[in-house]
C-alpha cells in the first residue's frame, strides 16, 4: 500500500512516497480462515434444519449460486466431516458425520462459557459511547466478531434487564446501559500493565528511554510492533517517546470533553480504537464495521490515515472481500495468542478436517 504525502516542490522531482510495510503473517491470517469459514457456515446450515440433513438441490437456496460450488468443494474434500447420504428412494442430503456431530454438541458449552464474557463486553462497548447507547442494528453489524449468537435480542439482552434496555430513538432501537460500573472502566491495555507492574502510581523510578522496537516501559505507552523491514531513525524514536510518555484521558471518558485537535485527546482515539479491537474475538474488524461508529465514538473523520500513522499498533490487510484492521499486539505471526471458549471450540471442530494450518490452536491438537 502506498500512501502519497503531500511536499514542497524540490526542483522537478517527484514528491517522495510513504512505503506501507506488509505484514505477511497477519495477511495469511485472512488466506487460513477461507475454509474454515466455509466449513463453519455449511455445519450451522445443517443444524438449523428440522432432522439434521441438507438437501444438496436446497444449498443454492441458502447460500446462492456461485457460493454453492465452494460449499459443495467443501464437502467432497472433507468426508470426515460431512456425509452425503444418496438413497435410491431419496434426493441426495449432506449432514454432519458422527464424529462432528459429538464435536458438534460442545457447542453448546462454549456458548455457555461465553456468555458473561459477552455480557461484560457489551457493557464496556456501551460505556465507551458518547451518550451510553448504540444502534442496535450497529450491534448485529458486528455480532460475529463480538461472538454473539444470532438471537442475542431474544436470547441475551432479556435474560439482563439490569444492565441493558432496549429502547426507540427517532423511530430506530437503540441497546442502552442501565447502570455504570466504574470497576470495567479498564482497558485492555491497563490490565497488560497492571500484570506487567506498570502503574500510573507506581511509574519507574530510573529515567527509562525508548527502545529501538519502539517500545517504552510506562504506564501511558502502547505496545509496539514494527513490521520487519522497518527502520525507525533517530528523530522518529525521539517523537515516539515523547508520544509514549504523554499522557491522555481514557476512552470511558466521554469523548465530548475533549477538544479533537488536542494531542492528548489524539492519543485517546488510539486507545479507544484499540479498546474496540481488544473487545472483538479475535482482535480485528473491518474497516467498514469500524467506520460505522463514528458517532457513537466521535471517530476522526480520517480514521484511515490515523491508523496507518499508528501502524506499530494496527495493521490494515486488503487481504479478502474487505480491507481488515487487525490489533498487532493480539497475534504471533499468524496465531492468535489468547482465544475465548468459542474460538477454541471452532478450532477443535475444523481440526476434524486432519488440515494442520486451519488448527491454530495447538493446545487443541494435542
Amino acid at each position: 500500500m502506498l500512501v502519497p504525502l503531500k511536499q514542497k516542490s524540490s526542483g522537478g522531482r517527484r514528491p517522495k512516497k510513504k512505503i506501507y510495510h506488509r505484514v505477511h503473517e497477519l495477511d495469511r491470517v485472512m488466506d487460513l480462515q477461507k475454509k474454515p469459514s466455509v466449513i463453519l457456515h455449511l455445519k450451522a446450515i445443517i443444524q438449523s434444519q428440522k432432522n439434521q440433513h441438507l438437501l444438496l438441490r436446497d444449498l443454492e437456496k441458502q447460500v446462492g449460486f456461485v457460493q454453492k460450488w465452494n460449499f459443495m468443494a467443501v464437502i467432497e474434500k472433507y468426508p470426515s466431516i460431512f456425509h452425503v447420504d444418496a438413497g435410491s428412494s431419496m434426493p441426495p442430503s449432506v449432514t454432519l458425520t458422527e464424529k462432528a456431530r459429538k464435536v458438534a454438541c460442545e457447542e453448546a458449552e462454549s456458548r455457555e462459557l461465553m456468555e458473561p464474557v459477552l455480557v461484560k463486553n457489551l457493557r464496556k462497548l456501551l460505556m465507551m459511547s458518547v451518550d451510553c447507547r448504540v444502534p442496535l442494528e450497529k450491534i448485529e453489524f458486528i455480532e460475529n466478531e463480538l461472538g454473539l449468537p444470532s438471537d442475542f435480542k431474544k436470547s441475551l439482552i432479556p435474560k439482563y434487564p439490569e444492565f441493558f434496555s432496549v429502547k426507540d430513538v427517532n423511530g430506530k432501537a437503540y441497546l442502552h446501559l442501565e447502570n455504570w460500573d466504574s470497576s470495567l472502566a479498564v482497558t485492555a491495555r491497563e490490565e497488560r500493565l497492571t500484570c506487567e507492574g506498570v502503574l500510573p502510581s507506581n511509574p519507574p523510578k530510573k529515567k527509562v528511554r525508548i527502545s529501538k522496537d519502539g517500545n517504552f516501559f510506562g504506564p501511558f505507552a502502547f505496545k509496539i510492533c514494527f513490521p520487519t523491514g522497518f527502520r525507525a531513525n533517530v528523530s522518529y524514536l525521539d517523537e515516539l517517546e515523547r508520544w509514549q510518555r504523554m499522557q491522555f484521558p481514557s476512552p470511558y471518558l466521554n469523548a465530548r470533553r475533549f477538544e479533537a485537535a488536542d494531542p492528548k485527546a489524539r492519543k485517546r482515539v488510539v486507545a479507544m480504537l484499540h479498546e474496540l479491537l481488544s473487545l472483538t474475538m479475535e482482535r480485528r474488524l473491518t474497516s467498514i464495521q469500524l467506520d460505522a461508529f463514528h458517532s457513537e465514538y466521535l471517530l476522526p473523520s480520517r480514521l484511515l490515515l490515523c491508523l496507518i500513522k499508528h501502524h506499530g499498533i494496527f495493521y490494515i490487510t486488503n487481504k479478502g472481500v474487505r480491507s481488515t484492521v487487525f490489533l498487532k499486539e493480539a497475534y504471533n505471526d499468524s496465531h492468535l495468542t489468547d482465544k475465548c471458549p468459542l474460538l477454541l471450540f471452532r478450532d477443535k471442530f475444523i481440526a476434524l478436517s486432519g488440515r494442520r494450518e486451519i488448527n491454530l490452536c495447538n493446545e487443541m491438537t494435542s
